[in-house]
C-alpha cells in the first residue's frame, strides 16, 4: 500500500472520528480494526448499557407508581425480550459505524491485527502500511482480578453480560464505580437480588461525597445491597454448586452467595501486541499511552486518543480527542483539550451529572477563597411535581468567582450539565447564570438558576449599604 496521510489503528469513537473527518479534508486514511468498527460504545458500553437502563427504569415504573396515584398489575420481566430490545438498538445505529459507510466516505477500511514496525510504519498481518501520521485508538478493556477462584465461576463484565438470556436471581457486582452502579440498579430492577460489593469507602469515588451518599440511599431504598470498606478475597464453589464471593470488610471473611458474578473494577488500555518499542512510543506504568497536551506521544509521527490514553473514559472525550488529533496531525494546528471542562454522566436514577472541579479539589486549589453555592431538589418545584426532591445542583468557583465545577444530582441531570458547561467555556462567574438567563418554569434545570442565585443574592447583600444610599439620595432629589 503507498503511503497513507493517516493510519488509524482501531475503529473504536476516536478512532472513527479522527478517520472520518481527516477523509473529510481530502487525506488518505486508512483504518486499521481487528474485530468490529463501533467500539466499545456500540456494541458494550453506551448503547447497550442505555437501552437496558431505559427497559429496567420502565419496570420500575411500572411497580412504583402507586404515590402518583397510579397502580398496575404484576410486572413480568423477559429478560430475553430485554436483550432483544438491546440488540435493536445496537442494530439501528451499528450501520452508522459499518465498514460499507467507511469506505462510501472514502477511507481504506483494513481487517486485522496491527503491529508498528517502525517509526513510520504499521504492518497488519503480514501487510505494510507506510504512513505520515498515525493514531493509536485501541481503547480499553474491562480487568478482571486474578483472584483465586475467578476462573472457576465465569465472572461477567461489561462485554459478555449481554449474553444473558435468564435473569440472574442473585447478582453480586463487584466494583461501585459508574459501570457497576448503572447494571446493578438495571438489573436489580429486572428483578435480580444485586449487592455491590465496592473496596473503598463509597461509591462513585471520584463524585461528590454528597452525590455518593444519596446513590447509595436509592439503591437500597430499590433494594440493592451496598457494602462499601469491602475487599474482595476469592470465590469458592461448594460440593452442590452454590457460587459465593469472599469478602473482607474489616472484622472477617463473609460469604455472599451468588448466581452470577460482575466485575466492574476499571479498565485497562489496549496496547498489548501493539509493537509500541519499534515506533518509540512511550508507555506509562500502567500500559497506557503517554500523550503530550496535543495528543502527540513520544514519536511526534504518532498521537494517541481515548481510552488507550487512560484520560477520562468517555465517548464524548474520545469524540473530542479524535477531532483534535485530525487538527494536529494534519495541519501541525496546537489543539489541545481542556478536561476539565468535559462534563460526564453516571446514568443512575437519579443520575449523577459532574463537569470541573467538585468542592474538595476547589478549595486545595484555591484555598478559603473558593465559593461552593447549593440548591436541593426540596425547594424545586418540578421536583416537587414529580415527588422526587432527592438531588441537588451545586456550582463550585475558582478565587475569582468563575465556575470552575458543578455536580448536578436529579432527572436529566446529565441535559442539565451541558448549560454549565457552556457557562464555563466563557469563563462565566457564578451569579451570572441567575443575572443573565430565564429558565422556563417549571423544568430541572432550574435548580442550576437557584444555586447560582444565592451567589447573586450574596453580591447584592454587599451592595446593600451603597444601594440604601442611593436610595435615599433619589429620595431627595425627587422630591
Amino acid at each position: 500500500m503507498a503511503r497513507v496521510d493517516l493510519a488509524v489503528i482501531g475503529g473504536g469513537t476516536a478512532g472513527l472520528v479522527a478517520a472520518i473527518g481527516a477523509a473529510g479534508q481530502g487525506a488518505r486514511v486508512a483504518l486499521i480494526e481487528q474485530a468490529r468498527t463501533g467500539g466499545d460504545c456500540l456494541w458494550s458500553g453506551c448503547v447497550p448499557s442505555k437501552a437496558l437502563i431505559e427497559a429496567a427504569s420502565a419496570a420500575h415504573v411500572a411497580r412504583t407508581s402507586q404515590h402518583l396515584g397510579v397502580s398496575t398489575a404484576r410486572v413480568e420481566v423477559d429478560l430475553g425480550a430485554v436483550m432483544q430490545h438491546v440488540k435493536d438498538a445496537i442494530g439501528v445505529l451499528e450501520p452508522h459505524d459499518s465498514p460499507h459507510r467507511l469506505r462510501s466516505l472514502g477511507i481504506e477500511v483494513v481487517h486485522g491485527h496491527a503491529t508498528l514496525v517502525a517509526p513510520d510504519a504499521v504492518e497488519v498481518d503480514g501487510h505494510r502500511i507506510p504512513f505520515r501520521r498515525a493514531l493509536i485508538a485501541t481503547g480499553s478493556a474491562p480487568v478482571v482480578p486474578g483472584l483465586p477462584g475467578f476462573d472457576a465461576v465465569d465472572p461477567l463484565t461489561n462485554e459478555s453480560v449481554w449474553d444473558l438470556t435468564e435473569l440472574p436471581e442473585r447478582l453480586v457486582v463487584l466494583g461501585g464505580g459508574a459501570i457497576g452502579c448503572e447494571l446493578g440498579q438495571a438489573f436489580a430492577r429486572l428483578g435480580s437480588q444485586v449487592t455491590i460489593v465496592e473496596m473503598t469507602d463509597r461509591l462513585l469515588i471520584k463524585e461528590e461525597p454528597t452525590a455518593s451518599e444519596l446513590i447509595a440511599d436509592h439503591l437500597e431504598t430499590e433494594g440493592v445491597e451496598v457494602r462499601v470498606g469491602t475487599r474482595a478475597v476469592r470465590a469458592e464453589v461448594d460440593a452442590d454448586g452454590t457460587r459465593h464471593l469472599v469478602v473482607d470488610a474489616g472484622a472477617g471473611e463473609q460469604r455472599l452467595p451468588f448466581d452470577r458474578l460482575l466485575v466492574a473494577v476499571g479498565r485497562a488500555p489496549r496496547t498489548a501486541g501493539l509493537g509500541v518499542e519499534a515506533a518509540g512510543v512511550e508507555l506509562d506504568d500502567r500500559g497506557a499511552v503517554v500523550v503530550d497536551d496535543r495528543l502527540r506521544t513520544s514519536n511526534p509521527r504518532i498521537y494517541a486518543a481515548g481510552d488507550v490514553t487512560l484520560a477520562l473514559p468517555f465517548t464524548h472525550v474520545a469524540s473530542t480527542h479524535g477531532a483534535t488529533v485530525v487538527q494536529n496531525a494534519l495541519f501541525g494546528l496546537r489543539a489541545t483539550v481542556d478536561h476539565e471542562r468535559i462534563p460526564w454522566v453516571t446514568f443512575t436514577s437519579p443520575e449523577v451529572a459532574r463537569v470541573g472541579l467538585t468542592a474538595d479539589q476547589a478549595r486545595e486549589r484555591f484555598g478559603r477563597r473558593a465559593v461552593v453555592r447549593d440548591a436541593e431538589h426540596t425547594t424545586l418545584d418540578r421536583a416537587v411535581t414529580a415527588d422526587a426532591t432527592g438531588g441537588f445542583a451545586r456550582l463550585v468557583s475558582d478565587h475569582k468567582g468563575r465556575i470552575v465545577g458543578a455536580t448536578v444530582v436529579g432527572p436529566r441531570a446529565g441535559e442539565t450539565i451541558g448549560e454549565i458547561v457552556a457557562w464555563m467555556a466563557d469563563d462565566a462567574k457564578l451569579a451570572t447564570i441567575a443575572r443573565a438567563s430565564t429558565h422556563a418554569y417549571p423544568t430541572w434545570s432550574e435548580d442550576v438558576a437557584a444555586a447560582s442565585l444565592t451567589q447573586l443574592q450574596a453580591d447584592l447583600a454587599r451592595l446593600r449599604p451603597l444601594s440604601r444610599l442611593l436610595l435615599v439620595a433619589r429620595r431627595l432629589l425627587t422630591r
